[in-house]
């Protein structure tokens, strides 16, 4: 006779359930949508697009988050239902899909209690992402492709919003470096745990002698804010270049000048635009991102004289912080947590769930671990 039982592992998940709940707390979540609700409800919303666009943008976060906490409290509840019936009726095929969803439950409030560490001051904003081929040649140009398409694919499958904001193509293949917008609640929260130099070791394609190549890509990540008014940029202190939108596209790729190029002097960086048809609107957006980079550079500046002044040496996330290696073995690792599987094509398809949260968890640790 079949008896299945999983209410200790049930009593488990929400017991952490109602800790994320708390954190999340789910009364002021239902009261800013209703606050949204009623703002963008409002008949001349649309006559301010950008004031709009933040309003609409909000409210669907914080539906999207309600809706999720309602789905596992949904999901927890008829969890305890199957395991009744597969008891009730002998049912080995149920008792199979109660223990996949016990599973399935697992990882998703697990994925979730992660979030509730991202508490840092612009861990909730949308996060900007840039990828740049390194040393490597051709292989690094192509690993950085890689690169862009396991985040597409990651972003994909959890149905985030991403928008290319620019990209450069190497001459024979891959990117030179490519920039994308991922627009997520605590996108760069969550995403800041992969920045840093990412090491490909694999036998080359590109290579006649069929060598083994080591190739890298960094991966710079900044949230992107509303108004970065904290940082203001004279005009005297920016260099503006126009040109034409290079790479495949549709009709308005290479026929007009309306891909813009910033460079902050007194820093040295640089930021292209070329996602949006005109001037004005790629202008717009590369002075953002710009604002954005500046605001990040100054705050790291600040903490590295307060290190300097405390005398506090703390372990570094180091210049290579994950390692994909396709030969002569198969596995992904990050050098920072140990956190390492043995499929680099799942890892490539955008499974980096498992090592993103390792990421935030080894942040959190306590700097004496």
């Amino acid at each position: 006779m079949l008896e299945l039982d999983l209410s200790a592992d049930i009593q488990a998940l929400r017991s952490t359930f109602a800790d994320i709940r708390e954190v999340v707390d789910v009364e002021g979540l239902r009261s800013e949508i209703a606050r949204l609700s009623e703002e963008a409800g409002v008949p001349d919303l649309w006559d301010d697009p950008d004031a709009a666009q933040k309003v609409t943008s909000a409210l669907s976060h914080r539906q999207s988050e309600l809706a999720r906490i309602q789905s596992i409290e949904s999901r927890l509840d008829d969890l305890e239902v199957l395991v009744g019936l597969a008891n009730e009726m002998g049912d080995e095929e149920s008792a199979d899909e109660a223990r996949k969803e016990l599973t399935d439950l697992g990882a998703i409030i697990g994925q979730l209690e992660v979030q509730t560490l991202l508490d840092g001051e612009y861990d909730a904003r949308p996060a900007v992402v840039t990828i740049r081929a390194g040393a490597g040649g051709v292989d690094a140009s192509d690993f950085a492709e890689m690169l862009l398409r396991m985040y597409l694919r990651w972003a994909e499958q959890h149905k985030y919003s991403v928008t290319i904001m620019d990209s450069s193509y190497a001459e024979e293949a891959g990117i030179k470096s490519a920039t994308f917008e991922v627009d997520a609640p605590y996108a760069f929260g969550t995403l800041s745990v992969e920045a840093g130099t990412h090491r490909l070791v694999r036998m080359s394609p590109f290579n006649s002698a069929g060598k083994r190549q080591t190739s890298f890509a960094a991966v710079e990540v900044i949230p992107l804010l509303d108004e970065a008014v904290e940082v203001e940029i004279p005009e005297s202190d920016l260099r503006v270049d126009v040109f034409r939108s290079s790479g495949p596209g549709g009709q308005s790729v290479n026929t007009t000048d309306s891909a813009v190029r910033l460079t902050h002097l007194p820093t040295g960086t640089v930021v292209s635009m070329q996602n949006e048809k005109s001037q004005i609107q790629n202008r717009a957006a590369a002075m953002r991102v710009l604002q954005s980079r500046l605001l990040i550079l100054q705050k790291e500046q600040e903490a590295a004289i307060k290190k300097d002044l405390a005398g506090n040496i703390t372990a570094s996330w180091g210049d290579q912080m994950r390692s994909y290696v396709l030969a002569p073995y198969q596995m992904v690792k990050d050098l920072r947590t140990d956190y390492e599987v043995n499929n680099p094509t799942a890892v490539f398809d955008g499974d980096l769930d498992g090592f993103i949260s390792a990421g935030i968890r080894w942040r959190k640790r306590p700097i004496d671990d």
